[in-house]
């Protein structure tokens, strides 16, 4: 399965469009019981793709486990940076999207 090649922000708004769409006409045990149910596959494909990454990264990083935690741990800054940019630019963006909804009330 490949995902549509469209920018973030489309794809996170067309998960909130759907979301909105699934609430229309359903009673709040409904909503539960689906949302619980959307869920449970979403934390399937984040366990399925972890694990893939880990079985990934142990075949593609040579050496013993503290070895590798010594090369994350140098790396660690720079992720933390571009961590904290990312979360920065989808406040932001989140900023943006409350501001628009807000005019259109």
């Amino acid at each position: 399965m490949r995902l549509p090649n469209v920018p973030p922000q489309v794809f996170t708004i067309s998960a909130v469009a759907v979301g909105f769409i699934l609430v229309d006409d359903a009673t709040p045990n409904e909503q539960n019981a689906l949302g619980n149910w959307l869920m449970l596959v979403a934390q399937y494909l984040c366990t399925s793709a972890a694990y893939g990454q880990l079985l990934q990264s142990n075949t593609q990083t040579p050496g013993s486990f503290s070895e590798r935690r010594n090369v994350s741990t140098s790396n660690s800054n720079q992720s933390t940076e571009e961590t904290l940019q990312m979360l920065n630019k989808m406040v932001n963006a989140m900023q943006k999207e409350i501001e628009e909804l807000k005019r259109q009330i």
